[in-house]
């Protein structure tokens, strides 16, 4: 690992509260790893009674509509840009639910729940394929058993169901 700002190659040196933390000698302090920042969305339509969910270019499953946080905008602005984007509709309200950090792809994912407008909906063809309305019961049959996003999923539709979010 090298400091993104000379150059140099890091250390590990010891710093209180936080442990061995990569260190840049050239520059006198400590290189805190860097990481992306992405949102994860749970889309639902104003009934509250299906998710909105996105088949990506090249790829074979549905997964839930996700987009990274550009530098300096807000998850709340990267939400609304995300769904404009891919969707060409509106967000009317979003509620943050949980964060997982995912090592393999050094990204920290932060998941909301987001209603959209009503409204005829258009897939960003440069990087989606499909966009579906998937009712909360058959959403097991559309998402891949090894789906990272499963679990939160499946929580998040049962807390739904009973008008939580």
């Amino acid at each position: 690992m090298h400091c993104t700002v000379c150059g140099n190659k890091l250390g590990l040196r010891f710093c209180e509260n936080e442990g061995l933390i990569p260190f840049c000698d050239n520059c006198d302090e400590f290189k805190f790893p860097p990481f992306d920042a992405a949102v994860s969305l749970i889309i639902t339509n104003r009934n509250c009674d299906k998710i909105l969910l996105a088949k990506y270019t090249g790829e074979s499953n549905f997964a839930l509509i996700s987009g990274y946080i550009k530098k300096g905008e807000s998850a709340e602005k990267a939400i609304a840009r995300e769904v404009k984007e891919q969707t060409k509709l509106n967000t009317v309200k979003s509620k943050y639910q949980t964060s997982k950090y995912k090592e393999d792809d050094n990204v920290l994912i932060l998941y909301f729940a987001t209603v959209i407008e009503d409204g005829e909906f258009v897939p960003f063809k440069a990087e989606v394929d499909e966009l579906k309305w998937i009712a909360f019961d058959d959403i097991a049959s559309v998402i891949i058993e090894d789906d990272s996003d499963k679990t939160y999923l499946t929580n998040a539709i049962a807390e739904l169901k009973k008008g939580k979010m």
